[in-house]
């Protein structure tokens, strides 16, 4: 078992095509095929079915996977210590971050800080807040932008308070001017996006014990402005989400004011190489509220 059968099983776990994966490492396929079936043949048993050009992880790759992030964390580990030692700035560090804030932050994230630290490249997953979540635990990304409320157990640093707004047609008669309170809302239909997309508006509605009648599951964002603008129902969005499209809807701010708080969380065997270290305390110094006047005018350290 070499650290390149490794870095394939890896590759091919995450992109579940032995094709891609070929394409991503540089390899031929037939190459991927056999590493693959030699690492099998070594542990004596299956990691992945395969049914045609698809392929999924066994439940003994699934178990191993974890385990294998972490022997190539800790050989990225060594080599990025030796580099630093050497007074060199070098290094991978795999960022996962949901839609909006792969719109509105990750240009500016990744242009500022590659311009600081050039030897130092970025992998972009974007993904669910579940999928983030899962991503994290299992070793795929070092570091993950959550809202709070969906970190679980995972480590969060706080960086940003973004309201929950109220999007509504064109043709919605509010009863008052320039704000709308949560009871309305069980009046009227509500475009909800799907359970695992979105953790901050269903709590919200928990937490005060309504239940909106609702007759759209939508997944993304652009669905959901989509269906409110074609007079399906109303929703809840974060306002970084609402104002960053061009849609013919209105917006109205919620009382009593509620927040979806955005983190960066972290893989703490992840945070231990240095070049995670230094892209978390990047975004920390100039994404934290707390420490900035402006998210959208990041500094240099």
């Amino acid at each position: 078992m070499t650290l390149l059968a490794y870095q394939i099983f890896a590759t091919a776990a995450q992109l579940l095509s032995f094709q891609q994966t070929a394409e991503q490492l540089n390899l031929t396929p037939s190459a991927i095929s056999h590493s693959i079936s030699t690492l099998e043949k070594e542990l004596g048993f299956p990691l992945f079915y395969r049914r045609k050009n698809k392929i999924s992880l066994t439940s003994y790759g699934e178990a191993l996977l974890p385990q294998i992030h972490i022997i190539l964390q800790n050989d990225t580990l060594l080599h990025q210590m030796v580099s630093e030692m050497h007074g060199l700035q070098k290094g991978h560090v795999k960022l996962g971050c949901f839609n909006s804030i792969c719109m509105r932050w990750i240009p500016q994230i990744v242009t500022t800080f590659k311009q600081l630290y050039p030897g130092i490249e970025i992998e972009l997953f974007q993904g669910t807040y579940d999928a983030i979540c899962t991503w994290l635990q299992d070793g795929t990304i070092d570091l993950g932008f959550l809202s709070v409320s969906s970190a679980g157990i995972l480590p969060i640093h706080p960086l940003y308070h973004d309201r929950l707004i109220c999007v509504v047609p064109k043709t919605f008669k509010a009863q008052h001017a320039h704000y709308i309170t949560l009871p309305e809302l069980v009046k009227y239909n509500l475009v909800q996006p799907m359970e695992n997309c979105d953790a901050d508006s269903q709590k919200l509605l928990l937490d005060f014990g309504l239940s909106p009648k609702s007759q759209c599951h939508v997944v993304d964002d652009l669905s959901i402005l989509t269906m409110v603008e074609a007079g399906f129902g109303i929703c809840i969005l974060p306002e970084m989400v609402a104002k960053g499209f061009s849609f013919q809807v209105d917006l109205y701010p919620i009382e009593p004011a509620a927040y979806r708080v955005i983190g960066l969380s972290y893989n703490e065997t992840a945070l231990l190489l240095p070049a995670v270290k230094k892209l978390y305390e990047f975004i920390i110094q100039n994404y934290d509220e707390t420490l900035k006047p402006s998210v959208h005018n990041a500094a240099k350290p």
